[in-house]
């Protein structure tokens, strides 16, 4: 009793699935709360002016772009109503996703795709699109190796100011939803997504016809094509996926880029050249240079002989179109 309680969220002031955090630090006789971010959910907020109120001292905004970082993939949740959507790609040192003739396997290492595993892990859903099924037919599971090592930073990591490394789901949770866009209903009925390894959602326009029976999302065409994502980040966080690991080829890349909803880049670069072959990001919305979609580094990692990269859209220049 009278110690002092360091909390990155603002303790809850309301009864959910358990009871309210602010009643519990008065029960334990905290004298001190300092806190780094308030709540942004109107239900919950209210945690601090009650601990005022009983006569707690109350610090707020103490390293909060830290702990902004920290529980981003909540805040986006909680603060815009749609799942937190990482991007991650693997790529050549120019860009390239996959040779001139198609083939991609494998560009980065096998230590980089154990990587992606985890990082998969750590998702609530994994999402690709149409052309990913049809053209490479994945599971979309984390395959995770007995012991994992965690998926942040290395020893040889540079984290650069703010940046905080990657967290993972343990071991033995349950697996991410797997998502494919599919705005005309062409998932193959024996496609490797459709298995029992982990649990499908296929998202298809309101207006597709399709034999697909189960699983299935109905969503609003957008009018530049493709369907509506902030309507599918909408109805994926409606049933609690807060984040998003998104793993489509450069069509749906560049759609999500395209309308403001790529939250954090992971890319994998790996030490060779191609020449040739499709980019890593397909058409994104931008004609001049004075539209570039600018990106913050976070981290530098070597996974292997490759290199992974963190980068997160710059502040205020404009998203959620």
């Amino acid at each position: 009793r009278g110690g002092t309680a360091y909390v990155t969220l603002e303790p809850c002031d309301h009864t959910g699935r358990t009871g309210p955090c602010s009643r519990a630090l008065l029960a334990a006789g905290v004298a001190r709360v300092v806190v780094a971010v308030a709540d942004p959910n109107p239900k919950a907020a209210g945690g601090a002016a009650r601990l005022r109120d009983a006569g707690v001292r109350v610090t707020e905004g103490v390293l909060t772009e830290r702990a902004e970082r920290v529980n981003e993939e909540w805040l986006t949740f909680a603060r815009l109503g749609r799942s937190h959507v990482t991007w991650k790609f693997a790529a050549t040192l120019d860009g390239r996703s996959a040779a001139a003739d198609g083939t991609s396997q494998w560009i980065t290492s096998p230590r980089a795709r154990a990587d992606v595993h985890r990082l998969r892990a750590a998702a609530d859903a994994i999402v690709a699109g149409i052309g990913t099924v049809l053209a490479d037919d994945p599971h979309l599971t984390a395959r995770l190796p007995e012991p994992a090592p965690p998926a942040g930073a290395s020893d040889a990591s540079v984290l650069l100011s703010g940046g905080t490394p990657l967290a993972t789901r343990p071991l033995g949770a349950r697996p991410p939803l797997r998502v494919v866009v599919d705005p005309d209903g062409r998932t193959p009925p024996g496609a490797r997504v459709l298995d029992d390894e982990a649990p499908t959602l296929i998202a298809v326009a309101d207006d597709a016809a399709t034999e697909l029976k189960a699983g299935l999302l109905r969503l609003p065409r957008h009018p530049e094509g493709g369907l509506d994502l902030h309507a599918l980040l909408g109805e994926l966080a409606a049933r609690g996926v807060v984040s998003v690991f998104l793993e489509g080829g450069p069509t749906l890349a560049g759609a999500f880029v395209r309308r403001g909803l790529v939250d954090r880049v992971v890319a994998y670069l790996a030490p060779a050249l191609l020449g040739e072959g499709p980019a890593a990001l397909g058409p994104a919305g931008v004609r001049t240079i004075a539209g570039l979609h600018r990106l913050t580094f976070d981290e530098f990692s070597p996974i292997g002989p490759d290199l992974r990269l963190i980068a997160r859209p710059t502040p205020h220049q404009g998203r959620e179109k």
